[in-house]
């Protein structure tokens, strides 16, 4: 049998584990049932990818993002491994080839959602496939303790029916000793083992400020720092207008949200990971696959929603072990601000059948009936038109979704399509006769080929960028070509796609999950309480609090958080005073002597008695022994 460290080196070119991994992976190979809790950078992944490669069959991965399962299987293929997902939107026909194609093409790797799961005609053909092991991905969402509690992730268990031998791993980066037992509980584990890393990050500074001008801030941070960073807001506009400032003052940045194209990410993410843009704003968005060793620090400019979301994302700096920092900035007005978020985004039980209800009305259909398409969806115009929070919709629609009530996909990769509506020659012509649309249409005639014959898809930010003009820009042009007949423009709007999983019953579906519903509620609120507890708590050991947090003791501070600093400087600035109390009580003392008086490092106290010798507060008398002035 090929051993686990050659796997590694042939395929991500590592020469040795981080721990606890290869024991992970040993277990994993010895058939045992197994939960592992290592914090972000912990390189969770490989503790199952390795293994699968080395046995035979298939590894059934659940995953809980659609996007982070794309992302995983490309990854996969780039490294020549055969791995697979179901897409959305696939048709039975399309499904069963894909289930052949895993069965007698040596595929190593299924990514499946939890959702997915609970379809007869998926569970069927996964019984037919030689499954090596299952592979349960952000485990904590099987837990209603846990941080994004998924009701679909308890449907996992059917799997032990389906495969009684096969083996479980399960893995998690945020999970407290409640959320463990709930894991092993929920999937019917056999005597699992449980391997655990420490939350502690010894090179890593915990550093919390209370700033009023943030942007002043960053841009000392960035003229001392020059390892590359991420800075995290919570708006996408956001992402833009602080990267554009950070880029007016000569350091160089991008920007990265969900609402861009794929070609626009990939973009910021190769600058990022080139370093020709070395600091990447961005919202929460950006946080599958990023490897990247030497990012120095990562600053919060908003508050996260909760402690996991937190170290999650700080978790993404020091990873070559090299000092680094997790800087949040805050106010007193990002508190009020975060307090009024939170009332405006957790909507009440009422509230969710309220919702519920409007989403069948908004797309005509009736009671009892249920439509298996998906439907474009635009939040804004759906909240605007029933008078609804934008906040709260957006946090109703994750719970239908995390209750299996409907199924969401975002709609960013789509592409709009253009088609000329006139011959090659008429267009030739409008562009010489219409000096202002000229140079766009040429751009458009190189850039695309088969324009006349069919629709093209086609990227509005590219097209942007060739003429040194705004995507808005871009639209409007096309726009109008399409009112003159040259073209057809269909242009993609929608934010998501929405699918029905339920028929229409109203309040009963609700009803039905809101046990749930409420668990998860209370869980959101109770989280943001304990963040907020956090960054306000200035007299505990940033990392002392974390590890408290994840049911971890220790006693002993990191020295290099905020808090710990803080602490130090003030017991700094108090030695002199001490030194001079000891000298009006015991009149002479040598250097040693004073030391032995003091709970203070000796190379302190011999700076501080330069201090005050320098300021004529003490001196040094015959016996060389030091006495007050």
């Amino acid at each position: 049998m090929i051993l686990p460290n050659q796997i590694l080196k042939n395929y991500w070119n590592f020469l040795e584990f981080r721990e606890p991994q290869e024991e992970i992976i040993n277990a994993v190979l010895q058939q045992k049932d197994v939960i592992a809790l290592l914090p972000t950078g912990g390189g969770k992944s490989i503790c199952f990818q390795v293994p699968a490669l080395i046995k035979d069959g298939v590894c059934i991965v659940i995953s809980p993002l659609i996007a982070l399962m794309n992302d995983q299987v490309q990854n996969l293929k780039e490294r020549n491994i055969k791995a697979a997902t179901i897409k959305s939107g696939s048709t039975q026909d399309e499904i069963i080839t894909l289930f052949d194609n895993i069965k007698f093409g040596n595929y190593k790797f299924l990514y499946i959602s939890p959702e997915r799961l609970q379809s007869t005609f998926i569970q069927q053909k996964i019984k037919e496939l030689n499954v090596s092991f299952i592979a349960i991905d952000e485990a904590h969402c099987i837990s209603e303790w846990g941080n994004d509690f998924r009701p679909t992730y308890r449907s996992i268990k059917v799997l032990r029916e389906l495969k009684p031998e096969t083996n479980f791993i399960a893995l998690t980066a945020t999970a407290n000793k409640k959320v463990l037992d709930d894991i092993a509980k929920s999937l019917e584990l056999k005597n699992q083992m449980i391997f655990k890393k420490s939350f502690t990050r010894k090179n890593l500074a915990y550093q919390v400020f209370n700033v009023e001008d943030k942007l002043l801030r960053l841009e000392q941070i960035f003229t001392k720092t020059k390892t590359p960073a991420i800075v995290y807001v919570n708006t996408r506009k956001k992402t833009e207008e602080i990267s554009n400032y950070l880029n007016a003052k000569n350091f160089k940045s991008c920007f990265y949200h969900g609402g861009l194209t794929y070609l626009e990410k990939q973009t910021s993410f190769k600058n990022w990971m080139s370093e020709s843009t070395p600091i990447i704003v961005a919202t929460n968005a950006f946080g599958m696959g990023i490897d990247k060793s030497n990012v120095g620090i990562v600053v919060h400019f908003n508050l996260p929603f909760s402690i996991e979301n937190y170290i999650q994302e700080s978790g993404r700096a020091g990873r070559n072990q090299n000092r680094s920092f997790a800087v949040l900035l805050k106010n007193e007005n990002d508190i009020s601000n975060y307090i009024e978020l939170r009332k405006k985004s957790i909507p009440s039980i009422l509230e969710v059948k309220e919702v519920h209800k409007k989403l069948y009305q908004y797309f005509r259909i009736a009671n009892g009936e249920i439509n298996e398409e998906f439907y474009n969806f635009n939040l804004l115009e759906f909240s605007k038109k029933y008078h609804f929070s934008l906040f709260k919709v957006d946090t109703i629609l994750k719970i239908l979704s995390n209750n299996g009530i409907i199924e969401i996909t975002n709609t960013y990769n789509q592409k709009s399509t253009i088609i000329f509506n006139t011959s090659s020659k008429n267009v030739i012509l409008h562009a010489i006769r219409n000096i202002y649309i000229k140079g766009f249409l040429n751009s458009i005639l190189r850039t695309y080929t088969g324009l006349f014959e069919q629709e093209v898809k086609i990227d509005e930010f590219l097209l942007a960028k060739k003429n040194n003009i705004t995507s808005k820009q871009v639209i409007t042009n096309l726009e109008r070509l399409e009112q003159e007949e040259i073209l057809t423009y269909k242009r993609v709007k929608s934010d998501l796609e929405i699918r029905f999983l339920k028929p229409r019953e109203d309040d009963k579906t609700i009803n039905k999950h809101s046990k749930e519903i409420n668990q998860f509620l209370k869980q959101k609120e109770k989280k943001s309480e304990d963040f907020l507890a956090y960054i306000q708590n200035n007299l505990t050991c940033r990392n002392v609090q974390i590890l408290k947090y994840f049911d971890e003791k220790s006693f002993n501070n990191c020295g290099i958080c905020d808090v710990c600093l803080t602490q130090k400087k003030k017991k700094l600035s108090n030695i002199s005073l001490e030194i001079l109390t000891l000298l009006k009580q015991k009149t002479t003392l040598t250097s040693q002597e004073i030391n032995q008086h003091l709970n203070a490092n000796e190379k302190d106290i011999l700076i501080h008695l330069r201090k005050l010798l320098s300021n004529d507060k003490i001196k040094i008398n015959h016996q060389n022994k030091y006495q007050l002035k």
